[in-house]
């Protein structure tokens, strides 16, 4: 058997009670399954890769040193994203220790989004306002731009978002609806938003 069809046998939640019970192989599935996207992200945060990597790695050494420690009951890939995220405020916390304190809440969300040109017809006003759209969401305010990205590229609940960002629930639920409202005002093409959204490259 594949080694990707390995890795998807089994749903997070398995794997995460496994690797709970010291199983070297789940963690290592988990690992491969995310690195990738937890890398991704850490980017949008930081424009320092090297350290975006160590924190990465960071996150799973602690996860698999305090296997024991973790929660049974969580949502994986929001859980490995969120520690990641802690991990970089910490980051930027100790490179300006001798400036004001920055929080979680002050990382900013920098990745560009791009809607794949493949997804759209050969009609040249309609790939023009797909690129207007783009222009549009990399014009959103950094936390509406992070919360659609955490949203339809990563698939997270508005309660995992609202975690995440450490905010309640109905201030997440408005970043997205505000910045899905700012662009559906500009976007009236056959292809549905979400899924432009969705589809997205970042």
């Amino acid at each position: 058997m594949k080694a990707t069809t390995v890795q998807n046998t089994f749903d997070d939640i398995t794997l995460w009670n496994k690797m709970r019970e010291g199983d070297e192989k789940s963690f290592s599935i988990l690992f491969k399954r995310y690195y990738d996207d937890l890398v991704s992200y850490g980017n949008s945060l930081s424009p320092d890769k090297e350290k975006v990597q160590d924190c990465v790695q960071d996150v799973f050494i602690d996860v698999w040193n305090y296997k024991e420690k973790v929660q049974s009951a969580v949502v994986v890939k929001a859980y490995l994203l969120s520690s990641v995220r802690k991990r970089i405020a910490r980051l930027y916390q100790r490179d300006h220790i001798f400036r004001k304190s920055t929080s979680i809440d002050a990382v900013s969300f920098h990745m560009e989004f791009s809607v794949e040109h493949e997804l759209i017809d050969d009609d040249y006003a309609t790939k023009q306002k797909v690129l207007h759209l783009n222009n549009l969401l990399n014009n959103l305010p950094a936390r509406q731009k992070e919360a659609l990205y955490l949203r339809y590229h990563q698939g997270l609940a508005v309660e995992q978002i609202a975690e995440m960002l450490d905010i309640n629930y109905q201030s997440a639920s408005n970043l997205v609806y505000r910045a899905l409202i700012t662009l559906r005002k500009e976007w009236k093409g056959a292809l549905s938003l979400i899924t432009l959204l969705s589809s997205g490259s970042f």
